[in-house]
Order: C-alpha cells, then structure tokens, then sequence
C-alpha cells in the first residue's frame, strides 16, 4: 500500500508524549502507596479528634482535615454529615443551629471516645520519606520537560538534558548515602 492509500509507514512517537506517559505511570506508582481515601473508622476518629479542640460545623470539619493531611486527604459531605448524624444518634454529639449552620459539639460521652482517639491524618504525613512531596516535585518536573520538550529551542532542549543528567546522578549519590 503506498502513501495515496492511505500507508504512512510506522508512526515515531513524541519524545514529550514518552516523558509524559513515564511520569504519570511513576506517579501511578506514588499514589498506590500513598492513598488519599481513608476508612470509615478514620472519618469518626478525625471528627472526634476536631471536635474536642472546639465546636465546628459539617464544612469546618471538612477543610480542616483537609489541611491538617497535608491536602492528602479530603473526607466528602457524604461521609461527614452521615458520621456526623450516626455520633448525634449515639448522644457522642450535641447540634446546635447558629446562623442557619449546624454546629457540633462533644457531650461528655463523646469527650470519653475522645481520650483514645487517635489523629487518622498523623500517618498520611508520616509517610516514609514522604513520598506525596516527592511524587509531587516529579510530576512538576515532568510537566517543565515537557513543555520545554513540546516548545523549547535546540539550545534549551540541550541544557535541559545537562540538568536532567546531573540531577539523576545527584539523586543516585543520595541513594549511595547510607
């Protein structure tokens, strides 16, 4: 079949598109390791946690899990509010509506669970190494080579790899470290 047939011959990929694709099956990799979702056990013991430092409501609760995992992990309004009706059902938490918002509150039941309550967020930051910040200062990286790979000069592209090079034996010589 020749070219007027429609037969181009075998297609050469991207070098960016190649980067890209390594990038995100490492990133793939990172985020196995390190998952954002928690179990409903953690949803429970994060509210409970929250709740006997001070009274908050449903949204509160939300953004300040968020910010205390570092941004790992983001509970939803569906299990929130669900946690939050199960512990006001078992008299744990007391509801109180101030400017149209419920807030809760721990009863004394609930300040006793508080006591052994554990932080679920400690061991999303806790990670070893701390892997989220590393998949995260590789991923930006892949995305600066790609766009340089997809726009950038002969020139630049040559100096990327200068930095590229040195950057991966640096971080071999960091492995050696031990």
């Amino acid at each position: 079949m020749n070219e007027k047939q429609g037969h181009r011959g075998p297609s050469i990929p991207n070098p960016a598109d190649v980067l890209w694709d390594a990038m995100n099956q490492m990133r793939d990799t990172f985020d196995d390791k390190v998952s954002p979702r928690m179990g409903r056990g953690d949803v429970r013991s994060a509210i409970i946690v929250l709740l006997a430092e001070e009274p908050m409501h449903g949204y509160q609760l939300i953004r300040e899990i968020e910010e205390r995992s570092g941004g790992r992990w983001k509970p939803s309004p569906g299990s929130i509010y669900p946690t939050l009706q199960m512990l006001a059902d078992e008299g744990a938490v007391t509801v109180a509506t101030e400017e149209d918002r419920k807030i809760y509150s721990l009863t004394e039941a609930g300040r006793e669970e508080a006591d052994g309550a554990s932080a679920p967020w400690v061991s999303t930051q806790s990670t070893p190494g701390n892997i989220g910040a590393l998949s995260k200062a590789g991923f930006e990286l892949a995305q600066a080579v790609s766009q340089l790979a997809r726009s950038g000069s002969k020139e630049q592209k040559e100096q990327a790899v200068e930095v590229i090079d040195s950057a991966r034996r640096r971080i071999y010589s960091i492995l050696a470290q031990d």
